[in-house]
């Protein structure tokens, strides 16, 4: 099986939008509009099978030395192949090669996050700028996302 990862392209907007969505009608990631996939597409690598997206996450700066992983998804029927543990990976690839100290990520999932390195952190630990977004978020205060952070 030759898995192929890549920066995403306008493209893979709509199953990068699929695989969110997904996951975001079973409330295990928050939902993402078109409109902001298409806004951050440069943020966004894919791993592709076939000539089609199998997972897909980005990497946003927030500031000088922090960046979140944000949006990593990868479809059921490939999930426990190594392919979100390789996304994760890339992204702390490029976090270093951007010279960024500091990745985070704000989860469901954070026993993943924790098996790649994270380690778990209160949401309160993170600077302010952290939560420009969430204000928007319909979940927002009471969402119950985990922080998990990882120095590099």
């Amino acid at each position: 099986m030759e898995i192929i990862y890549r920066k995403a392209k306008i493209s893979d907007v709509e199953e990068i939008h699929q695989l969110v969505s997904y996951y975001a009608a079973k409330n295990l990631m928050l939902a993402r509009s078109r409109s902001s996939l298409y806004e951050g597409i440069r943020e966004f690598t894919v791993a592709e099978y076939n000539g089609r997206v199998i997972g897909a996450g980005s990497l946003h700066i927030i500031w000088s030395d922090l960046a979140e992983i944000r949006a990593l998804a990868v479809r059921p029927a490939h999930i426990q192949k190594g392919i979100g543990r390789n996304l994760v990976n890339l992204f702390l690839k490029e976090a270093r090669q951007l010279e960024i100290k500091r990745v985070f990520a704000l989860t469901y999932q954070q026993e993943f996050f924790i098996r790649c390195g994270f380690k778990a952190i209160a949401k309160e630990e993170l600077p302010h700028k952290v939560w420009k977004e969430c204000v928007n978020c319909p979940l927002f205060p009471n969402c119950e996302e985990n922080a998990v952070i990882i120095n590099i």
